[in-house]
């Protein structure tokens, strides 16, 4: 792992979807060894919060790396109201282990949302193999559909939308199974909401083909040690952080994983309402004392 101490330039500003932004920064040492399936971990500025985020791309001639962000709370809000020429001040990565690619066959690339992003390098670690990819993406409607000409370059790119505005309207699960009945499928990588990668997993397991999820835990500090991406992998308690962000899909507690997704929904709306209103203070007031309890 290389740590940065100095600012991160932002040299490319894209609005992806109506809340979805991607930002290329300067980071040449992580763009030289990042791999597909890695992530690092960024702080806006100093007492910010460690927000981690996927390597959805670098370009290790320019020195820069591209993060794809979804703007759902105030550190992500603050992150995709950066412009072109502003900073961030650290950079931590890359982090976690490197995607699981096989060495041939086909492979289907399967994406939700915000987490077609995170399919995209992963697909072009798989076509710089030869192995042959498909790519099923989807969104709500065509706004919402992202990298679409990205993964085109690598191979055939199926999209969907919830109401058929755009490509084939039906969910990402109903081309997925398509392709299995069809037959001729090595192995499935599903990134995307926590539902969608379950209904992934459980679709693919009567066929037999290995299927790869990864996992968007709350992570803190990147190391293990705070124990806030527990997960449970087969009856055993994982970190998404060290021992992933990818996994087993078969294996994957998403019930748990779920419900660890929703610890800090309360302090994130508040944090949002707050900062909204022009006063973000979660965190800096103390709590209301506990009522007593009844006689």
């Amino acid at each position: 792992m290389i740590r940065f101490r100095r600012m991160h330039l932002v040299t490319g500003k894209v609005q992806l979807s109506p809340n979805v932004t991607r930002l290329d920064l300067e980071a040449s040492r992580i763009a030289e060894i990042r791999q597909p399936g890695q992530f690092v971990i960024v702080r806006r500025g100093n007492g910010a919060e460690r927000i981690p985020l996927t390597l959805a791309d670098a370009d290790s001639v320019r020195g820069t790396i591209a993060l794809v962000i979804q703007a759902v709370g105030k550190s992500t809000c603050d992150l995709v109201a950066l412009e072109v020429g502003d900073s961030i001040l650290d950079i931590s990565g890359p982090l976690g282990h490197p995607t699981e690619m096989i060495a041939a066959g086909r492979a289907v690339c399967v994406g939700g949302g915000v987490g077609t992003a995170v399919v995209h390098p992963i697909a072009q670690g798989l076509a710089q193999r030869g192995v042959e990819v498909i790519s099923i993406i989807g969104g709500r409607s065509r706004q919402w559909v992202i990298f679409e000409e990205e993964l085109s370059r690598l191979g055939q790119v199926i999209v969907c939308s919830d109401d058929g505005s755009y490509g084939r309207q039906g969910f990402v699960t109903d081309a997925t199974r398509e392709l299995l009945e069809a037959g001729r499928v090595d192995i499935v990588y599903a990134v995307g909401p926590v539902p969608m990668m379950r209904a992934v997993a459980n679709l693919t397991k009567p066929f037999g083909v290995r299927t790869i999820v990864s996992l968007n835990p709350v992570m803190v500090d990147g190391t293990g040690m705070c124990g806030g991406c527990r997960v449970d992998i087969g009856g055993e308690t994982k970190f998404a952080c060290v021992d992933g962000p990818e996994f087993d899909g078969h294996l994957v507690d998403f019930d748990l994983l779920a419900e660890r997704l929703g610890t800090y929904r309360e302090f994130e709306q508040r944090a949002s309402a707050g900062c909204e209103a022009g006063s973000c203070r979660v965190g800096l007031t103390r709590p209301d004392p506990p009522s007593p309890a009844p006689p």
